[in-house]
């Protein structure tokens, strides 16, 4: 498996959150790999509240957060189909498992994906028996990833071909470019489309048009952050949209603002 990405798609204003906290990626343990794609730690100190915002990616995340004045908590996030938004203010540690599209159903085999879509569920609806502060207390970084780890593995995880084949597709929707009507890709695969969609809800959460628009998305905001001036037309063009217009509407509608004035905003 993949190493965990260095790049920043989905996160607005990148630059921005990263002068605001301490952010980092880390590896799980090997036997995890397929199932994470990687662990996200954020410790802050801030001396007047930060707004975060992200495009969320089709993975589902287990957290564990700490906020000044408020117990510890656990919390499974679905994918959240909107721009998802978090408030720090004061002080704070969280600890985020991000699962690989599909990762997540052998650890909750009982329900399809598509049953946290949409959804935050807190403490201690899920994970009753596990106290977040084993996983947040440490202070040496270290020994919070081994905690992850353990807590994990414990949950003892069955390989689910399957999910393997759900993880696989997705991956090649994000790295392919060529990849853009649905039809096409189940017909590259062998697969009828309701079978494909089938899978996608019930391993990954979401169907595969929408993560086909969202890398998209990912895809155009990374761009709006490294270049003041990106060629819009074109890049709609190599992302597979008819025109320049319907990448406009998709980037407003989910970021919040037209893709000129957030890259002009951004620099």
């Amino acid at each position: 498996m993949a190493a965990p990405r260095r790049d920043t798609r989905g996160i607005v204003d990148a630059a921005e959150l990263f002068a605001r906290v301490d952010f980092r990626r880390r590896e799980p343990a090997e036997p995890l790999r397929r199932y994470v794609e990687l662990y996200w730690l954020i410790d802050w100190d801030l001396s007047e509240p930060y707004v975060s915002h992200v495009v969320p990616h089709p993975a589902v995340n287990v957290v564990f957060q700490r906020f000044e004045g408020r117990e510890p908590f656990i919390e499974v996030a679905g994918i959240q189909l909107d721009l998802f938004t978090q408030k720090l203010e004061g002080h704070g540690r969280v600890c985020g498992i991000k699962f690989r599209p599909g990762g997540f159903r052998p650890f909750a085999p009982e329900r399809p994906v598509t049953e946290w879509t949409g959804r935050r569920v807190f403490t201690p609806e899920v994970f009753p028996d596990t106290d977040p502060a084993t996983i947040l207390t440490p202070d040496v970084e270290d020994a919070r990833i081994a905690a992850l780890d353990a807590f994990l593995l414990d949950l003892a995880p069955r390989p689910d071909p399957q999910a393997d084949l759900a993880t696989t597709l997705v991956d090649r929707i994000r790295t392919d470019r060529t990849i853009r009507r649905v039809t096409d890709f189940a017909r590259s695969e062998g697969m009828s489309v309701r079978l494909l969609q089938r899978l996608f809800a019930a391993y990954v959460g979401v169907g595969p048009k929408w993560v086909i628009l969202r890398y998209r998305i990912h895809e155009a905001l990374e761009r709006a952050e490294r270049d003041r001036e990106v060629d819009w037309a074109a890049l709609a063009a190599d992302l597979g949209y008819a025109d320049q217009a319907h990448l406009i509407r998709d980037f407003t509608t989910t970021v919040g603002v037209p893709p000129t004035a957030y890259a002009q905003g951004v620099h």
